[in-house]
């Protein structure tokens, strides 16, 4: 298979280097890399051309006029590859030696799979790791990554991003279903996010359990992964989900939307169905939470009947824990 890195730069002199040597180094090269920079000021451009001229594959090199912003330059880049695979890479991070080839390698196990991600090592401006990896930091433990494997990726992400970037790489026969990233969301929607969010909703995910990425934190970067802020286990149940119903639900919608456009690709009528189905299910439990015990157990019945409780859990829980949080909602467990 053809693999395509989809690289974006603005103003990246200080770390560029160290990413393109990374990306020279693979022990599976990339068969192309797509550079966008975004109207860049400083050297960056001289790098890349330097990287272009010496690069053991083709390099295609865009520069903006005007600037386009971090979400529409990636688009370009993407837009611009022809590879049956496409990973995307920031400016400013180091990828290890075995990254595409084990990206490529997960592709190949798993043919029904849209898209493949791995755990980042996060490391200071230096490249000194600073003691927890990406997914520590996300809390995305061993029993929700099984979750994933199974199936259950998109209960999962609607709820929050586990999927950097960075870490990421897709088939390129979804692009249509991707482009454009909506914008105007209640939530900040990036181009990963979105990407984890359509491709769930129709195909499975992989999990890459290693760190294949050393993710820099630095002062100059557009987005970057927060410091671990680990809660109780009973914190990880769905009473706190709940708590962030109405993003789930406009999430939810948006990928129902763009989805209902392709209904007929194979598989994505069946995957609107299941979408709409947790969408009202997600609708049900927001009111179910502002009513009284004797008016919510019915309903709760009901919802248990349907199966919509089973359909709609979250990887590490349970259709049956999630119904009795919101019999005993978390607030009285509390008390």
């Amino acid at each position: 298979m053809r693999l395509s890195v989809a690289m974006c730069t603005y103003n990246g002199e200080r770390f560029l280097r160290e990413q393109l040597e990374s990306l020279e180094a693979q022990t599976r090269l990339p068969d192309e890399v797509v550079i966008c920079d975004d109207g860049s000021t400083d050297g960056t451009r001289a790098i890349l051309e330097m990287f272009r001229a010496q690069a053991a594959f083709p390099v295609r090199l865009y520069f903006n006029e005007p600037n386009l912003g971090v979400l529409k330059n990636f688009e370009q880049a993407i837009r611009h590859c022809h590879g049956e695979i496409i990973a995307l890479c920031d400016q400013d991070d180091v990828w290890l030696p075995e990254k595409l080839q084990r990206m490529e390698q997960a592709f190949v196990a798993s043919p029904s799979a849209a898209f493949v991600f791995t755990d980042l090592d996060i490391v200071d401006e230096e490249l000194r790791p600073v003691g927890y990896t990406a997914w520590y930091s996300l809390d995305f433990d061993a029993r929700e990554q099984a979750g994933f494997r199974r199936g259950g990726a998109f209960n999962s992400l609607v709820t929050r991003n586990v999927v950097t970037g960075a870490a990421m790489a897709f088939r390129a026969s979804y692009i249509h279903m991707l482009l454009p990233v909506p914008e105007g969301s209640r939530e900040q929607l990036l181009h990963d996010y979105w990407f984890a969010l359509v491709l769930s909703a129709i195909a499975d995910a992989v999990p890459i359990s290693d760190a294949l990425v050393r993710y820099r934190r630095h002062a100059g970067q557009h987005t970057g992964l927060l410091p671990p802020q680990r809660t109780e286990g009973s914190m990880r149940d769905s009473a706190r989900r709940r708590q962030e119903t109405p993003v789930k639900i406009e999430l939810a919608c948006l990928v129902f939307d763009r989805l209902s456009n392709f209904r007929d690709v194979p598989g994505v009528a069946a995957a609107c169905t299941k979408l709409k189905a947790r969408i009202e299910h997600a609708r049900d439990r927001e009111s179910q939470s502002r009513l009284r015990y004797h008016a919510r157990l019915p309903r709760i019945i009901l919802e248990l009947v349907r199966g919509r409780y089973h359909v709609s859990a979250h990887p590490d829980s349970s259709g049956w824990r999630d119904a009795g949080s919101d019999l005993v909602p978390y607030r009285f467990k509390r008390e």
